[in-house]
């Protein structure tokens, strides 16, 4: 279904470039795999990733990544790019500062943690001086739900520890990215009984949403009825080896209402991170 009020797309990353001397086995399977080898190698090209989003009508993408490199988008395009602080929680306290600094210094508008990376549940203590600051703050918190996709247990992107981190931080706003498949039911149960829990789309094909058998039922569902106001797009495109251009199109052909649409595609976002200027045109 077409729209034409823009995009703001919630997941996005800006790769650094590895020189050979720094690259490993377990990334370039990782890379390999998803179609972008180049990429790993090479990193983020900026012009490139604007010009995809200026064809596809996305007015602003989430970013995260090396911080200096995420602080120098968000410097040169601010109307484009909201910063995303990825935190390391094995210096806990340096990461509580770095994400204060980034939010009152340089604009940033979200926490965003791997879990499987540091190979700790989302419950796990470390993380937890890093959510309060977060609702001190008044900044988002974004996560890794599902299964994972580098070489790292999936056990620590299950929907379920979400449950608790809500139940605890009631104001934490919380996006489970990548939509905690393949437990896309449990995700949307989360999203439906927490009020500041949302689902985020990023890192799959949306055209397989409709396939039979593929899980993917709960979300056409319940996020056209009780939680239509808590889904959110996502590309991730490096993730899958996808054109941006074909994402989007496979989105916005699913069966699902014009104004339904609208929210995922930016409504639910612009109110969850406060922006005010998309969605006109």
């Amino acid at each position: 279904m077409p729209n034409d009020s823009g995009i703001i797309d919630v997941w996005t990353q800006y790769l650094s470039p590895t020189p050979p001397d720094k690259r490993t086995a377990a990334a370039e399977n990782v890379f390999r795999n998803y179609g972008r080898l180049d990429w790993y190698h090479n990193g983020t090209d900026l012009a490139q990733m604007l010009a995809d989003m200026d064809r596809n009508e996305v007015q602003i993408a989430c970013i995260s990544g090396e911080p200096e490199h995420v602080r120098e988008a968000v410097r040169r395009h601010p109307d484009r790019f909201i910063g995303e602080y990825h935190a390391d929680p094995t210096n806990i306290m340096a990461a509580v500062r770095g994400l204060q600094e980034h939010v009152e210094k340089y604009g940033f508008k979200v926490l965003r943690i791997e879990p499987f990376m540091w190979r700790k549940p989302p419950t796990d203590p470390c993380y937890y001086p890093l959510y309060a600051k977060c609702v001190e703050l008044d900044v988002a918190f974004q996560t890794q739900v599902g299964h994972t996709g580098p070489l790292f247990p999936s056990e620590t992107g299950r929907p379920i520890y979400i449950d608790q981190v809500a139940l605890d931080f009631p104001e934490l706003r919380i996006v489970m990215s990548h939509a905690g498949y393949p437990w896309v039911l449990e995700a949307c149960l989360l999203v439906w009984k927490h009020p500041n829990v949302y689902l985020e789309l990023a890192a799959h094909r949306p055209k397989y949403f409709t396939a039979p058998g593929a899980g993917w039922e709960p979300l056409l569902r319940y996020g056209q009825t009780t939680i239509q106001d808590k889904v959110l797009y996502g590309t991730g495109a490096f993730l899958i080896g996808a054109r941006p251009a074909d994402l989007v199109a496979e989105f916005q052909a699913l069966p699902v209402k014009r104004e339904v649409m609208e929210k995922w595609c930016w409504k639910n976002a612009a109110a969850l991170l406060g922006v005010t200027d998309v969605g006109i045109g």
